[in-house]
């Protein structure tokens, strides 16, 4: 009875054996036919300027066995650098487990994009721009404010002059236009710009306004009815924002179980 146990035993192994066979020994470390198709089948749809064959792959897990031997000799699991970086992986996967059944359960309804787009409804706009550098001089910011409100001070005696000094003296791609950008989502506008023109109607023209971009005369042309819009995008942008309000509130709740101690003065 034992002999027929160990003998189905065998048996039993041996096919198991040939189901998964060994396609790559590494000093003793053995991959396994199974391994190299799961690595395969990963790197089977990424866009690279080689084709991707088994054979490749089988080259990449050695090469890798190969760096991580290396790595272990060198200990290199306790240099502080690779340490950063494994807890930043721990970090990431943890999240990732508490996170994401929650993820899965976010839905987006038409009401909740509705509402949304009613808070940062899509303009068609056309601006003047004088562009500012990022670390301008003092002299560079009086000039550039001297100038935009020139401007300005011409289009309030003449506002049907906009377009005509928008190509004159905008800095904007689309001052041939007449300065026109065409319809944009307010996410894809900076906030100072956005905030300008929000609420207002078609007409409106702003007083100059200061972004990282420089100094803009915004003029509103149009504002999209929201069966008019493409809902794609700002179903992901409310899909994100609620998104990113799971995650906070989930920090939230960790740090009240934590002891932390902000010493303030040391921020100054």
């Amino acid at each position: 009875m034992l002999k027929k146990l160990i003998l189905c035993t065998a048996i039993t192994l041996s096919a198991f054996a040939a189901k998964d066979p060994v396609v790559a020994e590494i000093n003793g470390k053995k991959i396994l036919k199974s391994d190299l198709d799961k690595a395969y089948l990963l790197n089977k749809y990424v866009v690279s300027n080689s084709p991707v064959t088994m054979k490749k792959v089988l080259t990449d897990l050695i090469n890798k066995e190969i760096g991580i031997k290396k790595a272990k000799k060198a200990k290199l699991q306790n240099d502080s650098v690779v340490k950063a970086k494994m807890e930043e992986v721990l970090f990431h996967a943890q999240v990732s487990k508490d996170l994401e059944p929650k993820f899965k359960r976010i839905t987006v309804t038409d009401k909740d994009v509705k509402s949304f787009y009613g808070d940062f409804p899509e303009y068609r706009t056309a601006h003047i721009l004088l562009r500012v550098r990022v670390a301008p001089s003092e002299l560079e910011i009086q000039e550039a404010q001297k100038k935009i409100f020139e401007i300005y001070k011409d289009l309030k005696n003449n506002p049907k002059k906009f377009g005509e000094l928008a190509n004159k003296y905008s800095q904007s791609p689309n001052a041939e236009t007449g300065g026109d950008i065409g319809y944009k989502p307010a996410f894809f506008l900076a906030p100072e710009y956005f905030k300008a023109i929000k609420g207002k109607a078609v007409g409106h023209m702003t007083s100059p306004v200061r972004t990282q971009y420089g100094y803009h005369i915004i003029k509103v042309l149009g504002v999209k009815k929201f069966k008019e819009i493409a809902k794609p995008p700002y179903q992901k942008f409310v899909y994100d924002r609620k998104r990113d309000k799971i995650i906070a509130d989930y920090f939230a709740a960790l740090r009240k179980k934590a002891n932390i101690k902000i010493h303030d003065k040391q921020l100054k």
